[in-house]
């Protein structure tokens, strides 16, 4: 093992009273010889079947020994490392940062490898998280048999969805991911817990839906710098226009104008004006993609979890054809008929919770897209119209947009346009 000249006496590392008698693999060394260290820095990461530990460094100094690799196995007492505490400049350098990082986010971001260590996907431990590792058991999956698609070859989630949906064991592409910082933010493990000690419990499998959203979510607030920005639009107007029509359509059958078919039509308008609010980041993070089309998402929320429906050239459509689409496609979410292409292809999303409640939420960004307008439910307000306080049905709005493209005074000018084309429908024509 990698080992250098000590100035004293080494300070001998063991591994602590583990509670495994077999043995935990070592998926990640932390550190090389050379490398000033100071108490209780993370030196190895080990990984049981149950759970992901830190093995921290007891003393402060400069490494002298490594004495483990990765896909070493260590019991109680193993000797893994030699620090000098004799070593000069041993105050200088802080720990590694430590987030702490509430779910479902955790999940989603992973321990990337350091300089010292570099995994491979067939080595002798298969890199993945307890999580995943949970996951593949229960879906009888071997994961010597996976290529992880993860940063230094780390098993994700999806890859183990994948092969259990029959798709091939070594995917040909991997997933595109952003650059890293060269010293990316550690995190602390996923809580592992024998929750029957408490009490009773009961174990609910998530749906196929709810694995594949929440990992897409967990990602993409990880991932993304989120902002969000609070409007209100006066839909005084609008409503009445709405529900005029509705009656006067009711006995032709036709699809009823929801206030979701008018926030589409006034947001692909707009969309024509901000461009930038359709558009989306390269894989790399280095080019925006500009689009010629405008094709919107919305989130529905089904029985097994939630799904995000896209209308093509919602720009060129009416309210009323938008209006259709939405019942059609609402529906087929419902049924559990939706197919892969009615839900590609979007440059903006709009989550409405305006039939349930609320004042205000933070919708997260649906990557690729950098942009997600979310609506909450109207509630009559006093205005004031310059001589009194005037009753108006003001329309909660909240706007998250990814800061990497676009900065807090365009959001501000895109939630105020939209209240001006909300307020008076005619402006939609002009």
């Amino acid at each position: 093992m990698a080992s250098a000249m000590a100035n004293g006496t080494p300070q001998e590392v063991r591994v602590p009273d583990i509670g495994s008698p077999d043995g935990i693999p070592v998926i990640e060394v932390l550190v090389a010889v050379g490398d000033t260290v100071v108490a209780e820095q993370g030196l190895f990461t080990l990984e049981s079947d149950k759970a992901t530990m830190e093995l921290p460094a007891p003393v402060g100094g400069v490494v002298v020994a490594v004495e483990v690799r990765v896909g070493d196995t260590v019991s109680d007492g193993a000797l893994v490392a030699l620090i000098d505490t004799g070593a000069s400049g041993t105050a200088s350098v802080a720990p590694a940062p430590v987030i702490d990082v509430s779910p479902p986010v955790a999940a989603a971001i992973e321990v990337l490898p350091t300089k010292a260590s570099a995994p491979h996907a067939h080595g002798r431990v298969p890199y993945a998280s307890p999580a995943v590792r949970a996951l593949a058991r229960r879906l009888d999956i071997d994961l010597e048999a996976i290529t992880g698609t993860g940063r230094g070859g780390r098993i994700t989630r999806a890859d183990v969805q994948n092969l259990a949906d029959g798709g091939a064991a070594s995917p040909s592409v991997p997933v595109a991911r952003m650059d890293m910082p060269e010293h990316p933010a550690r995190h602390l493990p996923w809580p592992s817990v024998d929750f029957a000690r408490f009490g009773e419990t009961d174990v609910v499998a998530l749906s196929r839906i709810q694995r594949i959203s929440g990992a897409n979510l967990a990602r993409n607030w990880a991932l993304i710098p989120h902002v969000t920005q609070h409007d209100e639009a006066d839909i005084t107007d609008l409503e009445s226009f709405r529900l005029q029509i509705n009656r006067e359509q009711a006995e032709g059958g036709d699809a009823k104008l929801t206030m979701l078919a008018f926030l589409m039509k006034a947001c692909a308008r707009l969309l024509g004006e901000f461009p930038r609010f359709g558009a989306s980041l390269d894989a790399q993070g280095d080019n925006l993609i500009m689009k010629r089309y405008v094709h919107m998402g919305f989130a529905a929320d089904t029985a097994d979890g939630l799904v995000v429906p896209v209308i093509r050239d919602v720009d060129h459509k009416s309210v009323t054809s938008i209006a259709r689409e939405l019942a059609s496609l609402a529906g087929k979410a419902r049924a559990g008929q939706l197919t892969a292409a009615d839900m590609q292809g979007g440059c903006f999303t709009i989550s409405s919770l305006g039939g349930i409640g609320g004042t205000a939420f933070t919708p997260i960004i649906n990557a690729p897209e950098v942009a997600i307008l979310g609506v909450s439910r109207a509630a009559m307000k006093p205005q004031w119209d310059g001589q009194a306080f005037q009753p108006r049905l003001m329309l909660p709005l909240s706007l998250s947009y990814d800061h990497r493209v676009i900065d807090g005074a365009a959001a501000a000018r895109f939630t105020a346009r939209l209240g001006v084309l909300l307020a008076d429908v005619r402006r939609m024509l002009l």
